[in-house]
Parts: structure tokens; C-alpha cells; sequence
């Protein structure tokens, strides 16, 4: 931690719902309990808006006194936007020990988390050199019930804030609806090789415009037992483990020893760098759940 042994952790709280979003106020409620709490958030929701920020506009970024006594921020930006602005405008000097976003409604598990505002928050914390956490609720609904990720909720952040999180890593943590059966326990999980079998449902406004409404359904094509989608499935909170390194180390292997790249007529070939200098290579398909239940 970057505070003293007698000090708080200062932790920085963001979402993509908005700031007057029940999620939100559920992870303060959770975190003023472990450390001393910033919060800056949309002032609007930004669902989908993936790691979007704000170009050519200027960004607004007002005081807000809906949680009594934190210190809140709404910003007109993407949830992206708020993590820079309160890394280097709002706590200038003052470097958090953890970020988390959310708590968001609905799940950001497979595919989701390329989408997610939720996930941009942490990720862009990441990016900036800080631990972070992105929570989602399996419950689109407004009026969603958290009152069992409580627990868990705490549980993982006093984990991250004793153990660390990985360098240039931020946790995807999805959480089960509430049911009838308790949560099963937390998986660490890689992220399903899931997603969205898209269609565009043509109608027509009152004027007989044509307009485009996105639906489908999502299709888990992943049958092994690692994975996000699997802990959801058996009321596991999924934790998952994200980069912001895109690169596929398997495909880049793949293309240096087949690709010829070299100039025609050229003595000279193209550079090759050994895997060591490039980055490890990811974990595979294959590699275990670690059961935190």
C-alpha cells in the first residue's frame, strides 16, 4: 500500500450505471468500511460504452454530496474519462491502493468485458499503474438486489488490498443473481470463449423512418470447466484476471514462423524477436480454476 501502517487505504470508486446507480452505493456502503473513499462517476449511465474517452469536447466535472460523507464527483465523461480525471485532477498528488468499479447490473463475464464501461474504469486504472476491480451483478434490473455480493464483495477487496493484484492486471469479478441457494463459493477463471449471436430487428418510427434495434441471444461455445461462464453457471462469482496487452501470443508465434515478410529482392530479413522480449506467453484454455469458496 501506498499509505502508512496506521492509515486507511485510499480507495477510488467509479461504474458505468451512473452515479445515482444502486450498484454504486451498494460498493460505498461496502467500501467506507475498509478505507477512505473518493468516489467519481458518470453523471449519466455510459452501459456499453467500452474504453471510450472524451475527444474534442470538454469533459465537466461537478461536486456531488449524494453519499454523506465521501467526497463525490459526477463527470460528464466515460467511465474511462472519470479514472483519469480523478487520478490527476482530483487526488492530484494523493495515489490510490486500490480502484474499484461497479457495482454493475448485469453480468460482464466472456465477451461482455470488451464491451463493458464497468470494466474500462478498472482497466484504465491498470493502465495507469493501479490495482483495480471491476464488479458485476448477473441482474439487468434497475432495482436489483445486492445484499448477497455484500459479503464476497468485502471479502475480495480485503484480499486484493493484503495480497496485491498483478501488475498491469484488473479483476473481472462477476457475481451470481441472488437465488434460493446461497453462493457455491469464488472461482479465479479464465474468460469463456463466449458471445453474442447478434441480429438488427428492423422497425419504423411513427413518421415510417426505418430504425434498427440490436437483439439476440448469447452463446457459450466453451464446454471445459475453467471458466467464467461454467462459476456462473454453478453459482460461483467468477474472477478473472485481465490485461490490457491484446496481443495473441499463439498467433505471434504462429505468424514469425510462417509469415515471409522479407523485402523482395532483399538480402536482408525481417527482425525476429525472441517470446522473452515480447511478453510470456498467456495461460491457456487449459488451465485450472483456483476454488476460493
Amino acid at each position: 500500500m501506498s499509505t502508512s501502517a496506521s492509515a486507511k487505504p485510499l480507495i477510488l470508486i467509479s461504474n458505468d450505471d451512473g452515479i445515482t446507480a444502486p450498484g454504486i452505493a451498494t460498493l460505498v456502503r461496502v467500501m467506507r468500511r475498509l478505507g477512505e473513499v473518493v468516489v467519481v462517476a458518470p453523471n449519466s449511465p455510459q452501459s456499453g460504452m467500452g474504453h471510450a474517452i472524451t475527444i474534442g469536447k470538454p469533459l465537466r466535472l461537478d461536486p456531488n454530496h449524494i453519499f454523506e460523507g465521501i467526497e463525490a464527483y459526477e463527470c460528464s465523461g466515460t467511465p474511462a474519462d472519470c479514472v483519469k480525471l480523478a487520478k490527476h485532477h482530483v487526488l492530484k498528488d494523493r495515489r490510490p491502493d486500490l480502484v474499484v468499479s461497479g457495482i454493475n447490473h448485469g453480468s460482464n463475464s466472456a465477451v461482455n468485458v470488451l464491451y463493458s464501461g464497468t470494466m474500462s474504469a478498472a482497466i484504465e486504472a491498470a493502465i495507469e499503474g493501479l490495482p483495480a476491480i471491476g464488479f458485476s451483478l448477473c441482474d439487468y434490473g434497475h432495482d436489483a438486489d445486492f445484499s448477497h455480493a455484500e459479503e464476497w464483495v468485502e471479502r475480495l477487496t480485503r484480499q486484493a488490498l493484503e495480497h496485491g493484484i498483478p501488475a498491469g492486471t484488473a479483476l473481472n469479478v462477476n457475481i451470481p443473481k441472488k437465488s434460493d441457494q446461497p453462493i457455491a463459493g469464488a472461482m479465479v477463471c479464465r474468460q469463456a470463449r463466449a458471445k453474442w449471436q447478434e441480429e438488427f430487428d428492423l422497425r419504423h418510427d411513427p413518421y415510417k423512418r426505418p430504425y434498427y434495434w440490436l437483439i439476440g441471444s448469447f452463446v457459450n461455445e466453451d464446454p471445459r470447466q475453467d471458466t467464467d461462464e461454467y462459476a456462473l453457471a454453478n453459482n460461483y462469482i467468477s474472477i478473472v484476471p485481465c490485461q490490457y496487452d491484446l496481443t495473441s501470443q499463439s498467433g505471434l508465434r504462429q505468424m514469425q514462423q510462417s509469415w515471409d515478410l522479407s523485402v523482395p529482392g532483399s538480402a536482408t530479413p525481417a527482425p525476429e524477436f525472441p517470446l522473452d522480449a515480447v511478453g510470456s506467453a498467456t495461460p491457456g484454455p487449459g488451465e485450472s480454476a483456483t476454488g476460493l469458496g
